[in-house]
């Protein structure tokens, strides 16, 4: 049964005063997993990086823990690992901020320069999901997205633009209104892009709408939306309903814990070990 997300207070590290100093030691106890829901395309990307998904009857199967503990977006994992020091989950690398820890994973650093040269390789696509149908309102904003003005947000916001070449956008004569709907890791890049962009073209509104990929992917298959917002790759029964997916970003997935947690690195397979349930106890780690 997975647990609940509420309040989790078990103390994870012992605290020894020297000199006036309090210095903490190696976590202890057991490990409190947090993952996302299902249809998050942070968690699809993470278990098929870390290899935590095994193919049975010919499908690709999860494999996290049943002992995970589940929240449903981005903010609500932060916030569950900065309150529970026994905690590890993972987010978005463009989201990581000072309210918990990003461990090394196999020596390197979970930065937006180690993504771009390959060196930190837990990295995925961000990807806008479009219908054959498309407005030109829809695609003006897209033509901005992938413009100079549009990369350098993406990159501003501490991403990795994918056309260091792009040209500077020139405004359409397009009138009207974009709905943008899906993944929670994209949403934050694109509530900033629809901000500038409306700035720049006043006769068209973007309205985002946070769920997560595969909702953001159904609605643009089904016309609900103009664009998807999708934080993995498409699915092969995806693109064969008609819709194909356009990067417009490439972002890390950092693995985080408590700050209290004075852990500093991880190796690839202990993160699959302890997401798929065979390490549970911090001392296994740390030994």
């Amino acid at each position: 049964m997975k647990k609940r997300i509420a309040g989790i207070l078990t103390a994870a590290l012992i605290g020894t005063t020297v000199m006036g100093t309090v210095v903490m030691a190696a976590p202890s106890g057991a490990i409190d997993v947090i993952s996302r829901e299902d249809g998050s395309g942070t968690r699809g990307a993470f278990v098929e990086l870390f290899g935590i998904e095994e193919e049975k009857d010919g499908e690709k199967v999860d494999m996290t823990t049943q002992e995970a503990s589940i929240t449903n977006n981005t903010d609500v994992m932060l916030t569950t690992v900065a309150g529970d020091e026994n905690s590890i989950g993972y987010v978005s690398l463009g989201s990581l901020n000072d309210t918990v820890k990003a461990v090394k994973i196999d020596g390197a650093e979970a930065t937006a320069a180690n993504v771009a040269d390959d060196t930190y390789k837990v990295a995925r696509p961000f990807n806008i999901v479009t219908g054959d149908k498309l407005s030109d309102a829809a695609q003006d904003f897209i033509n901005y997205i992938m413009s100079s003005d549009g990369q350098d947000i993406i990159e501003k916001e501490g991403y990795i633009k994918v056309d260091e070449k792009a040209e500077a956008y020139k405004a359409g004569d397009a009138k009207g209104k974009v709905v943008v709907m899906g993944s929670s890791s994209v949403g934050p890049v694109m509530e900033k892009l629809a901000e500038a962009y409306q700035k720049t073209n006043k006769n068209i509104t973007v309205e985002v709408q946070v769920s997560d990929s595969t909702t953001g992917i159904n609605s643009a298959t089904e016309g609900v939306c103009d664009i998807g917002m999708a934080s993995r790759e498409l699915k092969d029964e995806e693109t064969k309903k008609g819709v194909k997916a356009t990067e417009i970003a490439k972002d890390g997935i950092a693995v985080i814990v408590n700050n209290d947690n004075d852990l500093e690195e991880l190796s690839s397979d202990q993160v699959k070990s302890i997401f798929t349930g065979d390490i549970t106890d911090w001392e296994d780690v740390t030994k």
